[in-house]
């Protein structure tokens, strides 16, 4: 399980998309983005940022470290926001914290020449993961220590959203003409490569036993948290066999 802290002050609100995160301050000295549990489509999208930014983590891909953090509903009452306190009071309990990255910058793919073998990893990564948030339009990359971060992993495994089969998952094919990093396409064989044969069942049962057990339970598509595991295990083991169907660049 990722390590957990509480929430002890609610910072300011991040009005950047529809799942309004917040900056905050834990008990553990650290500051945090908030992602809360109540906002938009509800705890998928948490479940969502753990297994695909874990799995990036593994996989040596910069992302910011994640830790569940405990929001006390008067934290939400206190805030004069109304919106900004209806969302926090609905999520009371386990959220998602995401490491500050105090200095970072957006990136915008002109100032910042990412390395080539990264930016090939990322779009390996997105495709394996049916990630469709990192577009021109909305990077999801910052540039941090002259290093190029994945953030905002939310919009990935859509499977989630209405279980179908792990077989149609499977071979979904990955739409790279819209990647913000597409022109190192070229390089995504060679991430495959290295990448794929370390995505064994082993390392994808630990990525997703980093997700809180409460955040499965409200998915009444499974009889337990269990099942649930098992499933999302079953749509990713399904997909990195089948990398023919969504590899950009070539087959694997």
């Amino acid at each position: 399980m990722l390590e957990s802290t509480t929430v002890i002050r609610y910072v300011t609100p991040l009005r950047e998309g529809g799942s309004l995160p917040g900056l905050v301050e834990a008990d553990d000295l650290g500051t945090y983005v908030v992602k809360v549990r109540g906002a938009g489509q509800g705890p998928k999208v948490l479940v969502a940022e753990v297994i695909v930014g874990e799995l990036a983590r593994r996989l040596g891909i910069p992302v910011p470290e994640m830790k569940t953090i405990e929001l006390d509903e008067a934290i939400g009452r206190r805030e004069p926001d109304p919106e900004v306190a209806q969302l926090l009071v609905a999520s009371a309990g386990t959220n998602l914290a995401i490491d500050f990255l105090p200095g970072s910058l957006g990136y915008d793919g002109g100032s910042f020449r990412p390395d080539a073998e990264l930016a090939a990893r990322i779009i390996w990564l997105d495709a394996y993961t049916a990630n469709v948030d990192r577009s021109w339009r909305n990077p999801n990359l910052l540039v941090w220590h002259g290093d190029l971060w994945t953030i905002d992993h939310g919009a990935a495994l859509y499977f989630h959203h209405a279980w179908t089969s792990p077989e149609r998952f499977a071979t979904q094919p990955y739409k790279v003409s819209d990647h913000v990093l597409n022109r190192f396409v070229n390089r995504v064989a060679d991430a495959d490569a290295d990448l794929a044969p370390r995505v064994t069942k082993e390392l994808l049962i630990d990525v997703i036993a980093q997700v809180p057990d409460v955040w499965l339970a409200s998915d009444t598509a499974h009889p337990s948290t269990g099942a649930a595991r098992d499933r999302y295990l079953d749509f990713l083991l399904a997909r990195i066999a089948d990398r023919d169907a969504w590899l950009p660049g070539g087959g694997a």
